[in-house]
């Protein structure tokens, strides 16, 4: 009898752990269960957005007037702004950028370039909702950083809107050459369609 005691024991005394353990967890892994949840609810409500396009442009519009009209009541933040805009640029670029490069593609590119070719159909390098997601983010935090000001260095403000506008110039124009020269157009319309043939008429003796 004394092994069957000691063997309930030690199972009572292992589910008493158990117990013991799940009732009082670290307050580490309260905190990391609750940003899984978080995160989790946030991955829910943009997987909701992802078919309306229009309403999650016209919101992303919204929160980039918010952050001008915060900088130019404060009078302040433009190297803030002038950051955004060089990642903006490289969102920019992404987004008009074929996923694979045509200068390392075996087949040349992407895209078909004649008429005989079958149709295949643009992808990006940045896909359209993670480019919209990155901007939002962006213009989030940045409006978040004006209210430091650790974060307000004094700058001619005329010079990095000059040097912004001369490099976005210049990128396009890189870009566009490079568009150009493999022939290819970072918008897809949809798949081709092709003219329905006439229904055959019964001729009239």
């Amino acid at each position: 009898m004394e092994p069957e005691t000691t063997g309930g024991v030690s199972a009572a005394a292992a589910a008493t752990d158990d117990v013991q353990s799940n009732g009082s967890s670290s307050p580490a892994d309260a905190v990391s269960r609750l940003i899984h949840a978080v995160e989790q609810r946030q991955q829910h409500l943009l997987d909701k957005t992802v078919p309306h396009v229009l309403y999650r442009w016209i919101a992303c519009l919204c929160v980039v007037l918010i952050y001008f009209v915060r900088v130019f009541l404060v009078e302040g933040f433009y190297i803030i702004t002038y950051a955004i805009g060089i990642y903006l640029l490289n969102l920019i670029i992404a987004f008009l950028s074929p996923q694979e490069d045509p200068e390392s593609s075996l087949t040349g590119g992407t895209l078909p370039t004649r008429r005989s070719d079958e149709y295949r159909p643009f992808v990006r390098r940045l896909p359209e909702f993670k480019f919209w997601l990155s901007i939002i983010r962006a213009f989030a935090i940045g409006f978040t950083m004006t209210f430091f000001d650790v974060f307000d260095v004094p700058v001619f403000w005329p010079i990095l809107l000059f040097y912004w506008v001369m490099l976005f110039i210049l990128t396009m124009r890189k870009q566009i050459q490079h568009m150009i020269k493999y022939r290819y157009v970072p918008f897809s319309f949809g798949k081709q369609k092709y003219g329905k043939k006439p229904a055959p008429t019964e001729s009239s003796e």
